[in-house]
């Protein structure tokens, strides 16, 4: 009996969102006195350093077809690793893949799937977690009975302190049928910029108080100082300012950041729901009467264009 952890990875590394998934996972394993067993897909690096974030052991695929995310290929081999660890509990990252996964893998096994879970297990009456549920305005108490048991953890909610502790690693050769693979990925469109959004921290957004896509090296050179991923409101993408995968919203990209940057932006509600999980949230916006400022931690009612050069500047002293 043991917890496994499914640990996405970019250009051959493990996610930062999949490194608090281990973390996580480590410390759930420890409540059932049990051992976190990390499960890795395709090519990649440094293994054993998953050691360091908890896991006890790193069961690596190292099969090259792996190396793009077909769903129901990772979901047959995340299930069969499952049943080789005899694990009771997965624990993974919620993102798109991870949601797409997770519920594949659920109907296989029988196992109760929660989302948006937010907290470590309270294990003093059954197995209950607590979720983010309503786009964040509110949180649910899930008790799961089922023998088998996924949680998708919210991204930035477990902090994770690094060891020095390292994992061994086993390869693991799942059985692999041609049916897995029917989809086919035909082309890959990566996202511009070095740092993901998803997997930002820091993310500095605009929106149309910026008047047009010829002012946006405001928003990318304070992003590029805070060392930020650079996103936009839903009108700015309609408009091609910007690229649609910058697209911070309800229906774009869900951040959940420590610091979010809203810059011309008026804060409609479905903005909101794409970033009402950031841990803190500035706004910039000269209308003081920006439904943003409702939702901010710290507000700025002043025109961006004299307002972001001030913050860039003290940001590149500091």
């Amino acid at each position: 009996m043991s917890v496994l952890i499914f640990v996405e990875t970019a250009e051959g590394k493990a996610k930062p969102s999949s490194l608090e998934a281990v973390g996580y996972g480590a410390k759930v394993a420890e409540m059932l006195g049990t051992t976190a067993t990390a499960l890795v897909l395709g090519d990649a690096q440094e293994l054993e350093k998953l050691g360091n974030y908890g896991a006890s052991k790193v069961l690596h695929v190292a099969d090259s077809r792996l190396n793009t995310g077909i769903i129901q290929a990772y979901s047959n081999v995340i299930a069969q690793a499952v049943e080789k660890e005899n694990a009771s509990v997965l624990v993974l990252a919620k993102s798109s893949l991870g949601d797409a996964v997770a519920a594949r893998v659920a109907g296989r096994l029988k196992a109760g799937l929660a989302s948006n879970v937010v907290e470590l297990p309270n294990l003093s009456n059954g197995f209950v977690v607590k979720r983010s549920i309503y786009t964040g305005k509110a949180f649910a108490n899930t008790m799961i009975s089922t023998e088998k048991k996924i949680l998708a953890i919210k991204k930035n909610i477990y902090s994770v302190t690094p060891s020095s502790n390292t994992a061994s690693v086993e390869a693991f050769a799942p059985t692999l049928n041609d049916s897995d693979f029917v989809a086919k990925i035909t082309n890959t469109e990566k996202a511009t910029g070095t740092i993901s959004l998803p997997e930002a921290n820091i993310v500095v957004s605009g929106g149309r108080g910026l008047k047009g896509p010829e002012n946006w090296g405001i928003v990318e050179e304070l992003a590029k100082v805070l060392g930020a991923a650079t996103g936009c409101s839903k009108p700015v993408s309609d408009l091609h300012w910007r690229p649609h995968h910058e697209h911070v919203g309800q229906t774009g990209v869900k951040v959940s950041p420590n610091l979010y940057i809203a810059i011309g932006i008026s804060g409609a509600i479905q903005h909101l729901a794409g970033v009402n999980s950031s841990k803190c949230i500035v706004v910039i916006n000269s209308d003081p009467e920006a439904p943003f400022f409702q939702a901010a931690d710290y507000g700025i009612v002043g025109d961006a264009f004299q307002v972001v050069p001030k913050i860039i500047e003290a940001a590149k002293k500091m």
